[in-house]
Formats: C-alpha cells, sequence, structure tokens
C-alpha cells in the first residue's frame, strides 16, 4: 500500500475543515480560511480553542502548495503538525454526540403540581440539584437548588414559615417565579459535545441542557447535562 506523505495528509485535513465549517454554517465560497476561521470563532468552541493554530496552519498549507496548483507540493509538514491538524478536523467533521457520551444520569422529573416540600427530599434523596419540571407532559420549567434557596432564603428573612410555605406551594409556581432567564435550554439528541460546550461558553447563565426527542419540550427528557459536565465533555473531546 502507497504511504500517504505528510502534505497530503495536511491538506486533506484542512480540506475537511473548510468544507465542514463553510457547510455547517452556510458561508459564501468566496471567503478565505482565515476568514471562515474569524466568523467562526464565537460559533464554534473547537474553533475557538484552536483559532491562533488554525489561522497558522492555513499559513502553512499556502507555504507548502505551488500558488495556483494545490497538487504541488514544496514542503512537508512535521508529523506532529499533521496530527494535530487531523484531530482538529475529526472534531469539526465528525463530533461525538452529547447524548451518547455525557448525558448518562437517568432524568428525574417532577409535576407542576407536586408540592414543593416533596421536590426538595426529591432532591436529597437523589443528590440531583436540577429537576425538569411538567404540565400536562410539557416541560414548565427546571426546578434548581440555588435558585430556589435564593427564594427560601428570602422568605426566611421576612420572617415567614418556610416549613408552612413549601408544605402548601407547588412546584410550577415556583418555576414560574424563577422564570427562564436562559438558564436552561432543550435541544435534540444529535447535538454534539462541542454545540452544548459552545452553549455554555456563550450563556454563563446557562445551567441545564435537557436533551429531547426532536428538541420538543413535548416529550420526556432523555438526558440531561449540567454546567458540572463541561469538565467531563472536555476531556472526552481532548481524547476523541
Amino acid at each position: 500500500m502507497k504511504q500517504v506523505s505528510n502534505a497530503a495528509r495536511f491538506i486533506s485535513a484542512y480540506n475537511l475543515i473548510d468544507s465542514s465549517l463553510r457547510s455547517i454554517y452556510g458561508l459564501k465560497r468566496s471567503l478565505n480560511f482565515s476568514e471562515v476561521i474569524r466568523k467562526t470563532v464565537l460559533l464554534n468552541s473547537v474553533v475557538r480553542k484552536y483559532e491562533d493554530d488554525l489561522i497558522d496552519y492555513g499559513r502553512l498549507r499556502n507555504a507548502i502548495v505551488h500558488k495556483g496548483n494545490s497538487n504541488f507540493v514544496i514542503a512537508e509538514p512535521h508529523e506532529s503538525v499533521v496530527k494535530k491538524m487531523e484531530g482538529i478536523a475529526k472534531l469539526i467533521s465528525t463530533p461525538p454526540l452529547a447524548y451518547d457520551k455525557i448525558s448518562t444520569r437517568e432524568v428525574i422529573c417532577v409535576n407542576g403540581d407536586d408540592l414543593l416540600s416533596e421536590a426538595i427530599k426529591l432532591m436529597a434523596r437523589s443528590g440531583y440539584s436540577n429537576l425538569p419540571v411538567y404540565d400536562k407532559n410539557v416541560l414548565i420549567g427546571v426546578l434548581n437548588g440555588q435558585r430556589l434557596m435564593d427564594i427560601l432564603g428570602n422568605h426566611l428573612l421576612k420572617g415567614e414559615n418556610v416549613q408552612k410555605f413549601i408544605d402548601k406551594t407547588s412546584v410550577g409556581s415556583i418555576v414560574k417565579e424563577l422564570g427562564n432567564e436562559h438558564y436552561y435550554c432543550v435541544v435534540d439528541e444529535k447535538i454534539s459535545i462541542e454545540q452544548v460546550m459552545n452553549l455554555f461558553e456563550t450563556n454563563n447563565k446557562l445551567l441545564i441542557v435537557l436533551i429531547s426527542r426532536n428538541g420538543s419540550a413535548n416529550y420526556p427528557p432523555l438526558g440531561i447535562i449540567t454546567k458540572d459536565d463541561v469538565i467531563q465533555m472536555q476531556k472526552v473531546l481532548d481524547v476523541y
């Protein structure tokens, strides 16, 4: 079997990155590689992480091929550079799915008409601090432990009876009081780890990502990813 040269491997990875980013984000063919990278920095966490490398590799690509003829190679890139370029190309073109790699824990949900006291007990038993809340099989919000503590703390500051409050208050009413404020979102099962990472990186209020069929709030959750999973997601990407 004929051995593929480092230059051929490098150019193949370069072309894969270029075509994948243009296809994913609908970029014009008239843009050069550096412009493609600059335009996708805010859209793709992998590009954001390797932005400087990709810009340098774009220049390297122009240096190792004869002007106007990509088949005429005038230099061979180092093996380490080729492997890094191929790794980036793999992450961008065929990224691992979050549902397969990260959202493996059981998703525990509550109903909107459940009492707050029962939801708090469920949090204590399960160790989960984020409970999706459903009303007639439709997601109406996520009960978050820290935000719940803020509400209970305010009642204590007012000298109110917290036990009485949690015994008579429904989870649904609390979720409405919490509001959305972009602290959770619902995505479909085909979302990649890179895309989830990008959601957390571009929205510092985001705490929970729920995965459901087709990304619909009308379907039960298939998986849940929290901000605490970011480190694990990065580890998966590092060895992918």
